[in-house]
């Protein structure tokens, strides 16, 4: 498994994929970037091996994404070499974002006949746009690249219908080779934990948020609805907890100093699992304030499945995928109105048996039908039609020295 966008464990759908296919008989090996409390280069967990590589600081810009991405793509090369040659392996599994690792899958699937499945974490064209603004060149490159990768592909692994839409009109796949595998939560992970007051900072309620730090991810149109309901609604009983690193974290803390919402935010970076479940076991709401693109139009967010998870009712923006994901758990603002999003948080916290019904309606959903627990069965049924491709095509294992004697 290659991954550039986080480092594993805490690449929680990667993880909750691995530890699937290992407890079901797969020798599993991951290569990922290094990162905040994964500095190791190589380290074992759970019978799995993961090898971690230097990544400069995350772009910025063009030059910065250039560089993040050519610096990834040279160490996923080089450690699927030392893979090949310590463990073997019988497939490539790339998790995008960048839509880049079909390099690599080529190059094994070419020389050694080694079977690739592309999971699509993101839509790369969408995502660029909504990181610069524009289309062009790059963006036609991006298109580009996602087509190759979908050429390459034995499998595709799609996290939601829309994913799934993409990967048979712009991908052109056989529609019996692509898969939808949600990013559910593991609840072996995901826990209530008790309450824990002081990150209400002394005040009556608790608004949580957590997830990627990135212009996006909206951080700033929060931000404005924070400053409503202090200056427009008059309310200073409700404190808010951001969790999360990326690349707009200083930004956006300096748009907080600049709002004069210092005391009713905290920022707290990435932390561990049990700080992160015991703020949103505090949390009387939650939050997903998404900047409306047809990136996050169509992407499921892995914190929506985590707060209903928990039983937490949520706000968000009305987006296609979020509004499938969480039905009536939330409650949708108009797209970008930061004052209304403001008000929907103030509902729910006046409302505490709109709350708790919510909250009852969105964990029955994920533990009814949404959990990971429901998603392992597709993901093995992926793997099983990649080697009946595999096989069915004529392709066999070359040099079985270099394959693993694992399915």
């Amino acid at each position: 498994m290659i991954v550039e966008n986080l480092p594993v464990p805490f690449d929680r759908r990667v993880w909750s994929e691995a530890t699937t296919l290992s407890r079901h008989g797969y020798e599993v090996t991951i290569i990922c970037p290094k990162g905040p409390n994964a500095t190791a280069s190589f380290e074992m967990i759970e019978g799995i091996a993961i090898y971690r590589h230097w990544l400069p600081t995350e772009g910025r810009g063009l030059l910065g994404y250039v560089t993040e991405y050519s610096t990834a793509l040279f160490w996923e090369f080089v450690l699927s070499l030392k893979v090949l040659a310590k463990h073997g392996f019988d497939v490539i599994h790339a998790c995008n974002p960048p839509d880049l690792i079909f390099v690599i899958g080529a190059f094994h699937k070419i020389l050694f006949g080694k079977s690739f499945i592309f999971d699509q974490h993101d839509i790369n064209p969408e995502l660029y746009e909504a990181k610069f603004g524009r289309r062009g060149l790059l963006w036609h490159a991006m298109v580009l690249f996602e087509r190759l990768t979908f050429t390459l592909a034995d499998v595709s692994i799609a996290t939601n219908q829309s994913y799934r839409t993409i990967a048979l009109e712009r991908g052109r796949m056989n529609p019996d080779r692509v898969f939808v595998v949600r990013s559910g939560p593991n609840l072996s992970r995901v826990r209530s934990l008790p309450s824990d007051p002081s990150w209400k900072k002394g005040r009556k309620f608790l608004v949580g948020y957590v997830g990627v730090i990135g212009k996006q991810e909206g951080i700033d149109l929060l931000l404005e609805s924070i400053k409503h309901i202090r200056e427009r609604r008059n309310r200073d009983d409700v404190q808010f907890v951001i969790v999360g690193s990326g690349p707009e974290l200083e930004d956006v803390k300096k748009l907080a100093t600049a709002f004069e919402l210092d005391e009713l935010v905290t920022f707290t970076g990435r932390v561990d699992d049990a700080t992160l479940f015991a703020i949103l076991s505090t949390a009387d709401v939650c939050v997903n304030p998404d900047r409306p693109n047809a990136m996050n139009d169509k992407s499921t967010m892995n914190k929506i499945m985590e707060y209903m998870a928990l039983g937490k009712p949520i706000v968000q923006f009305d987006l296609t995928e979020g509004r499938i994901s969480a039905e009536e758990a939330s409650l949708y603002a108009k797209n970008t109105d930061t004052a209304e999003f403001g008000d929907k948080i103030l509902e729910l916290i006046d409302d505490p048996v709109r709350r708790d019904r919510m909250g009852a309606f969105g964990r029955k959903r994920i533990y009814g039908e949404l959990a990971w627990d429901h998603e392992m069965a597709k993901l093995l049924g992926a793997y099983d039609k990649a080697f009946s491709v595999r096989y069915s095509s004529g392709r066999r294992r070359r040099y079985n020295w270099q394959s693993s004697e694992s399915p």
